[in-house]
């Protein structure tokens, strides 16, 4: 499905943003505080630290290739995006550089690596997130995957073990595991980016009440209910599952109304990365959809108590 302008605008504005904010990681934190990093990234500042090559050149150097051996994988949108990703990225590497900026560590190994996790990663979500790379390892990770059938984040991982490895060369062990405390921070802030949208609850209740804690439900949260058709092992009898997504904020309320209408209910709650769709990612209808089925929630509360 093709993205239509704002869209795409939205996109470059994401990978921008993400591209300004990682080069400002490795530049004013990274190699200021001689903190490693994986992948090409990585690679560029093994370069900058025994040869004094400048990163904003050799991103391009080590990625231009790459993306070019890949362009078939990426397709035609991706491969925008990457291209896009890369120079902007060797653009604030440059930029960075340029402007002096101090970070105020004080020589505080542990606050630089979370500062560099934490700016990183945000960085890299970001442009994730819009859909595009920065080049260099997604590219092999794709190669891999498709030739060889080697799951992407086989060779992610094993890639940024050897550029970790090579990193010995030019920082001490003391200095590559607060490297790792910086990658496992990246690592979450790239979930956490990536996600972006509502996280919540998702409950599944099984009761032989369930036409009545769904029409509870509808009424009190405004929340849709969903019926699955299931079997029990043991009773051998049908039953209607109910399923229901919510806010944390309202799973005290949902449990309260299954207690009172069956308080022998099994509950099962579950945690929802993300929800996408009407009251979450998106406005709901007008509060109250669910107001016509209140009348029946009272009557099958009243008939089944």
């Amino acid at each position: 499905m093709q993205k239509n302008k704002l869209e795409i605008a939205k996109d470059i504005f994401l990978i921008t943003v993400g591209c300004a904010l990682f080069g400002f990681s490795l530049v004013n934190i990274n190699i200021a505080n001689q903190l490693a990093e994986g992948g090409f990234t990585g690679i560029t500042l093994i370069l900058n630290s025994l040869f004094d090559i400048n990163p904003a050149y050799s991103i391009l150097i080590l990625n231009i290739p790459m993306i070019l051996i890949g362009w078939k994988i990426l397709g035609n949108q991706s491969l925008v995006y990457t291209l896009y990703g890369t120079f902007m990225l060797s653009f604030f590497l440059e930029i960075w550089q340029r402007i002096p900026v101090v970070i105020p560590t004080e020589g505080d190994l542990l606050i630089a690596a979370l500062l560099a996790g934490l700016a990183g990663g945000i960085g890299s979500g970001l442009i994730y997130r819009a859909g595009g790379t920065t080049g260099g390892s997604d590219i092999i990770a794709r190669i891999a995957e498709k030739k060889y059938g080697i799951a992407m984040g086989k060779t992610l991982l094993a890639f940024d073990v050897l550029v970790l490895v090579l990193s010995l060369s030019y920082i001490d062990l003391p200095h590559m595991m607060y490297t790792l405390l910086n990658s496992f921070v990246f690592t979450q802030m790239v979930d956490f980016m990536q996600q972006g949208s509502y996280s919540g609850r998702g409950i599944l209740i099984i009761s032989e009440k369930s036409d009545a804690i769904a029409d509870n439900i509808l009424a009190e949260l405004d929340r849709g209910v969903t019926y699955i058709k299931a079997e029990g092992a043991y009773s051998k009898q049908e039953k209607n599952i109910l399923y229901c997504v919510m806010g944390s904020h309202e799973i005290v309320t949902a449990k309260n109304i299954i207690n009172q209408t069956d308080p022998n209910a099994f509950i099962s709650i579950l945690s929802v990365h993300e929800v996408l769709g009407e009251g979450f990612s998106y406005d709901p209808k007008p509060k109250g959809r669910f107001q016509k089925n209140k009348r029946t929630a009272k009557n099958s509360s009243n008939h089944t108590q």
